[in-house]
């Protein structure tokens, strides 16, 4: 698929088992809107829903990157003119829409690495916080600075800065709007680790080359179990987990896992 704002790539991630199937890839997609430091506008939104729904039902992508063009910024915001003309109930649907989008990257069933390589502000420390692994450059910058213009975070910010760094820390960075640094994004647990940044990319795809290595199904269950167990009461969370539990025994890679743990060689899994 061609888009405006967007560019993929894909990287081999491993040989198939067998050389009929398909190469297993690491898919990198960039907001390349480098002028407005990758600012999220509709028509962005719109493109990243179009391309991670698409590399959902890819069975060869294993995972995916994503990170913003140039050094600058990962993603600044949201685009200010589009939110300065909004209606109350205009407003709401565009919050409406921007979650919809990040809740399809939070469960893709994939892991998604987030590459900050910069600014990663209001709309983009969003989008950061709906992938699965944040590993930031040492110059980013993380925050929720919508306050200053009179706003909240629209894009389920106030759920999941809470849920990352805990109450307390979360109110504290969205009441006062200001920026941290990655190293104190790492502190508090809202980035996974920090690199030098020469070498994000390289730090990110290395991390994804392991992560599509495991068993495509274990990783979807395991995903799963976290991000809706999180929701649940922790008896409801545990049953749900002993299901996805008896539900992946009956797999291949499953079997395969074992089989090859026993015979002492490198599994090779096929998501089945």
């Amino acid at each position: 698929m061609a888009f405006d704002n967007l560019l993929l790539e894909r990287d081999a991630a491993l040989a198939p088992a067998v050389p009929s199937a398909p190469v297993a890839t690491v898919a990198t997609v960039t907001i390349n809107r480098p002028k407005v430091l990758n600012a999220l506008n509709s028509q962005t939104l719109g493109e990243l829903r179009s391309l991670f729904l698409d590399l959902k039902s890819d069975p060869s992508v294993r995972a995916v990157i994503l990170t913003g063009a140039g050094d600058k910024s990962f993603v600044a915001g949201a685009d200010i003119n589009e939110l300065a003309v909004q209606t109350p109930g205009s407003a709401r649907d565009y919050a409406l829409a921007g979650q919809h989008v990040l809740d399809i990257i939070e469960n893709l069933g994939k892991p998604v690495i987030a590459a900050i390589n910069g600014f990663a502000l209001g709309g983009g420390c969003e989008l950061a916080m709906a992938c699965t692994l944040r590993v930031a450059a040492d110059t980013a910058k993380l925050g929720q600075p919508e306050i200053a213009l009179g706003l909240l975070p629209g894009y389920a910010g106030t759920q999941r800065l809470a849920r990352l760094v805990g109450k307390a820390k979360a109110l504290e960075i969205i009441l006062t709007g200001t920026p941290i640094s990655a190293a104190e994004a790492e502190r508090i647990g809202l980035i996974n680790r920090v690199v030098p940044a020469a070498e994000l990319m390289a730090s990110a795809k290395k991390l994804a080359s392991v992560l599509a290595k495991q068993a495509p199904i274990a990783v979807e269950y395991i995903i799963s179990a976290v991000n809706k167990g999180l929701e649940m009461p922790f008896a409801a969370a545990c049953s749900f987990e002993a299901t996805l539990f008896g539900l992946i025994s009956s797999t291949g890679d499953m079997r395969e896992g074992t089989r090859a743990f026993l015979e002492k060689r490198t599994p090779e899994f096929k998501g089945k």
